[in-house]
């Protein structure tokens, strides 16, 4: 295989099993894989950076010879760049994500026309897994055991469990 980086960008607030079923599919095409985590700007998260970066590098553990996990603000063409990247790799759900990252992956085109967008799709049973699910879910009491890993689940409800005492 020749020596090619990927990155799989995303905020992973927090990281599903749907995520790390990409991520396992990803070491398979790609030599490295890059989990960029987003310092989200654009969205209000519930863990802080730190905390989202510390779940997702708990998670891919067992791939650390072929993933890194970093973060980055600014535009994500910037940290591709500086990295080598000649692949980026979205999870797509369903066909409601379909539009969305159909759009995206042309901007991306036009902002780094050397690096070519992967979609990938999660195993079936992750298919309907969104971190926004999950953190509602969490937040009223339901259980996630089949969404998220016992160690992301073990914070998840840390958190729901320090914003009720709030």
């Amino acid at each position: 295989m020749s020596s090619v980086i990927a990155v799989y960008p995303g905020t992973f607030d927090p990281m599903t099993l749907g995520h790390e079923d990409v991520v396992r599919r990803a070491t398979q095409l790609f030599s490295h894989v890059i989990v960029a985590v987003a310092a989200g700007h654009h969205k209000k998260a519930l863990f802080s950076l730190e905390e989202r970066m510390g779940m997702v590098r708990e998670v891919v553990e067992p791939f650390k010879e072929l993933v890194t996990v970093e973060s980055f603000s600014g535009l994500l063409r910037d940290f591709v760049v500086a990295r080598n990247g000649k692949a980026m790799v979205r999870g797509l759900r369903a066909v409601t994500d379909f539009d969305y990252e159909f759009q995206l992956a042309g901007m991306n085109r036009t902002l780094m026309p050397n690096v070519e967008t992967v979609f990938l799709t999660p195993s079936d049973k992750y298919q309907f897994i969104s971190s926004t699910f999950v953190r509602e879910i969490a937040t009223l009491g339901g259980e996630i055991d089949k969404f998220v890993s016992p160690a992301v689940r073990k914070k998840l409800l840390a958190k729901v469990r320090s914003m009720a005492r709030e």
